[in-house]
């Protein structure tokens, strides 16, 4: 068993669990040289991105529904399925081999003929997928929502590019996705005004305030996320979603809200299989509390940008037009495969 593969089973376990792919990938390779790194790295997003392909795939020859198996043996089918059928480069004896230990080392013994059974009579990719959410590999409710509020051209290149490996950008020395670059320039910065970032850690956003050589102060509720803040800048610990500890003094608010972060599914695919329609709600609920808070320390004249990664209504242009109304003087939307990077929505308030 080759250290790489039982990583990525331990991490796509934990994903299960709540975890945070990018997060435990960084943590857990760091003992792998960059190859093995990389790779680990690939198996993980991969089945993470493709996980309704891989299940149809497993179905056809399994004789049960994936989703009926023990957690620990579909895990070891998905990882065996990903890499005979989306990577080229990888002998299908080892995919093949590595996957049932992977089912012995889980405990399920019992399970190893049947996994090697299954990944032997795995079918080819088919020239059509039964379904756009199989072909998409996305839930059926949050393609259908997609296809509602988008139509059928711009929802089938969202889920698109969602399937592929992003590219990386990056702003300086430090990776800074393109779409969220594209933030901080909505508020038309000048020397010397008093910014606010409301909810700011890890802080690209505030450093990239700060080339305007503006006065920031930087906000955010995780204590964890602030011990390991960017920018040099005062920093308050505080919930954005209570009244805010300041007069209506600030010049510029860029509030970057927490949000479901639907336009970043390449790069973070398990928010697809774990996001629900009532978190969609939950989320718009805080950050209606978080914007009226804001513009209540808006000083007469400022400007205001809020924005989120989410693609969701719900998130966006339904919160801002219910908070702030007439006040809203410009919306731009990012969608993923229009244009490059994740996806984000930002409106101009004042």
């Amino acid at each position: 068993m080759t250290p790489l593969r039982r990583i990525a089973f331990e991490i796509l376990g934990a994903v299960e669990r709540g975890g945070f792919a990018s997060d435990l990938l960084a943590e857990r390779t760091r003992g792998l040289d960059s190859r093995d790194a990389g790779l680990a790295t690939q198996l993980v997003f991969g089945v993470l991105r493709r996980r309704a392909q891989l299940d149809h795939l497993i179905a056809l020859v399994a004789g049960r529904p994936p989703e009926k198996m023990d957690p620990s043996v579909r895990r070891a089918l998905h990882l065996g399925a990903f890499q005979l059928r989306y990577l080229s480069k990888i002998p299908a004896h080892a995919a093949v081999a590595e996957s049932v230990e992977l089912v012995k080392q889980a405990g399920k013994a019992q399970a190893a003929g049947f996994a090697n059974a299954v990944l032997r009579r795995l079918p080819e990719l088919p020239e059509h997928w039964p379904s756009d959410p199989v072909r998409y590999s996305m839930p059926e409710w949050l393609w259908e929502r997609w296809l509602a509020h988008f139509g059928g051209a711009a929802a089938s290149v969202m889920a698109a590019a969602a399937l592929e490996e992003p590219e990386v950008y990056h702003r300086g020395d430090r990776v800074m996705d393109i779409g969220s670059q594209a933030i901080v320039p909505l508020l038309e910065l000048e020397p010397g005004q008093q910014f606010l970032d409301l909810c700011a850690a890890p802080g690209n956003k505030t450093l990239q305030a700060l080339e305007t050589e503006v006065r920031a102060v930087a906000c955010d509720s995780s204590f964890n996320r602030l011990k390991h803040f960017l920018a040099p800048c005062p920093l308050i610990q505080l919930d954005a979603s209570n009244p805010l500890p300041f007069r209506p003094v600030f010049d510029r608010i860029l509030v970057d809200a927490p949000c479901t972060g639907t336009g970043t599914l390449a790069r973070n695919p398990e928010i697809r299989w774990r996001l629900t329609p009532e978190e969609i709600v939950r989320q718009a609920g805080r950050q209606k509390r978080i914007l009226g808070n804001a513009l209540a320390v808006l000083r007469p004249g400022g400007r205001l940008v809020y924005s989120t990664c989410s693609m969701e209504p719900e998130e966006n242009k339904q919160v801002v037009n219910q908070v702030a109304g007439s006040r809203v003087q410009r919306v731009v939307e990012r969608l993923p495969g229009r244009e490059p990077g994740d996806g984000f929505f930002a409106a101009v308030i004042e």
